[in-house]
């Protein structure tokens, strides 16, 4: 398997290679003079010596690109990018982006401003926390000045979404102020106490605390303080050497098969959302998706696998913007690249914290899917004989809707909003929220249609269940599908032989 080679994207990773550098390689292959004159902050080293933690991060010019659909329908479209990724390796091309910078109706050049005697110091990026470079090196720093009214929002993890009752708003809001105080004091402790940390979460984590509870329920981020940064900048290096090691020979170093999946899934990734349809993000997780493959070869690379690293990357993106912007559309090509270096190492090891749990549904013929899915038909029958008899009179079989279910844990059936939260129950049900837990969240999403599904004849069943209507659903119905979850958990886990019996 042809997995080493030179590093594409040494721009992004190296911080001896810089933007900066990448820039006047470029400007070889242009008049001196006039690229001087149109670039005289990045021409000169002596505007960064304030601002050393943002080296080599400037406005690159903005280059022609095709749009999506151009992108898309070109059948020279992977030849392009192999070129593109072969100048960017011999640092003779932009970082990737411009494009969307353009598209989302923002400018790159809100990254940088010259001050008033044109030494064009950079400044805070658009959108971007005050303290995100501080952040980077030591996520705790997340929570200062933070409040409880930034954090959680009108109406944050409550189940109803309006003041229509004045009082139980209030009361309502009342506990969840003292719950958000919980978390920001144990995430304060010296050594975080998981188990009290899972209890917590299980209701749901606040948003702007989100991406440093998600890090340590997985196991990413120690829960001794004092070896956290150390832990946390030792895991981002050993990533980023990954990549260079595994991209050192270009493209045409890589497993073809492997890659070939990876590049035409990536597009296809929440296709409706601007996050995932940046350049930039695309680039990350095309990294993100080979480099596990290639670490994991009883599985290697499976269609599903790209949908399950998207809420890693979108909360983690969400720690170093500031609580009014919106993760989702954010043009994350703005962000400084050692943000961006960050996002994508966290996300990559927090995909597989998850993945190890449920590597089986992955491997050759795929059989915890396969178990998952017998486990299904088998509560089914237990918790609503009806609807499990009436889908065998219509001769719908479970693995003919269910497959998704499992393989993509829900996500083609809820918002990644939604998925969001559901995640932050999952992550507390240790070490198998995603694999033994999701089956009755499962089973709980399914028996909700059960009047509806009952009225149907076969060909509705099975367009009603490629579709199921949530588009209207909020975060309460939500919270009431993981009760029920928990509820018939509590019943049949600890009792398999009420199903097994059932079943025959």
């Amino acid at each position: 398997m042809g997995v080493t080679g030179n590093m594409v994207f040494g721009a992004q990773y190296s911080h001896a290679t810089s933007v900066l550098e990448v820039e006047r390689l470029r400007a070889l292959q242009m008049d001196p003079a006039s690229w001087a004159n149109d670039h005289p902050t990045i021409a000169d080293d002596s505007n960064y010596d304030d601002h050393p933690e943002l080296s080599g991060y400037q406005t690159l010019p903005e280059q022609d690109v095709k749009d999506d659909s151009e992108v898309e329908e070109s059948p020279t479209t992977e030849s392009d990018r192999r070129n593109r990724m072969s100048l960017q390796a011999s640092g003779k091309a932009s970082t990737a982006g411009d494009n969307d910078n353009k598209k989302d109706g923002v400018s790159e050049q809100a990254c940088t401003k010259s001050d008033s005697t044109g030494s064009g110091s950079p400044v805070v990026v658009e959108g971007m926390k005050p303290n995100a470079l501080n952040i980077l090196q030591d996520p705790l720093l997340i929570l200062r000045g933070l409040d409880y009214e930034a954090a959680m929002g009108d109406l944050h993890l409550i189940g109803t979404d309006h003041k229509s009752d004045e009082g139980l708003y209030a009361l309502q809001r009342s506990k969840q102020k003292a719950r958000f105080h919980k978390f920001k004091d144990m995430l304060q402790q010296p050594v975080v106490d998981l188990d009290v940390l899972r209890k917590l979460s299980w209701s749901g984590v606040p948003t702007a605390i989100r991406p440093i509870v998600w890090q340590l329920l997985v196991g990413y981020l120690p829960c001794n303080s004092d070896r956290r940064n150390v832990a946390l900048e030792r895991k981002r290096k050993e990533y980023q050497d990954g990549v260079q090691q595994t991209f050192a020979r270009g493209i045409e170093g890589l497993d073809q098969t492997i890659w070939h999946q990876v590049f035409i899934d990536v597009p296809r990734t929440n296709p409706k959302m601007a996050l995932f349809q940046n350049e930039t993000t695309q680039r990350c997780l095309e990294r993100i998706l080979y480099c596990w493959a290639i670490r994991h070869p009883a599985s290697s690379y499976v269609q599903g696998i790209n949908d399950l690293v998207t809420p890693f990357f979108l909360v983690f993106l969400s720690a170093y913007i500031g609580e009014d912007q919106d993760p989702e559309s954010y043009n994350i090509s703005l962000l400084p690249q050692p943000i961006l270096a960050a996002i994508e190492a966290d996300s990559y090891w927090c995909l597989s914290k998850l993945l190890d749990g449920i590597q089986d549904n992955f491997t050759h013929a795929q059989p915890g899917i396969q178990r998952q899915i017998v486990k299904l038909r088998e509560l089914i029958c237990r918790i609503d004989a009806p609807l499990a008899a009436h889908l065998q009179s219509e001769h719908v079989e479970f693995i003919q809707f269910s497959f998704r279910w499992m393989n993509c844990l829900l996500m083609r059936e809820v918002t990644l909003q939604h998925t969001i939260r559901m995640w932050d129950t999952y992550l507390t049900e240790h070490p198998h929220g995603f694999s033994e837990f999701h089956l009755y969240v499962c089973a709980a999403f399914l028996t909700k249609w059960s009047a509806e599904l009952q009225r149907m004849e076969f060909q509705e069943i099975m367009l009603f269940l490629q579709d199921v209507p949530t588009d209207d659903w909020q975060e309460k119905d939500i919270e009431l599908l993981l009760s029920e979850a928990f509820m018939w958990k509590s019943l049949f886990h600890s009792s398999p032989m009420h199903l097994t019996s059932t079943s025959k």
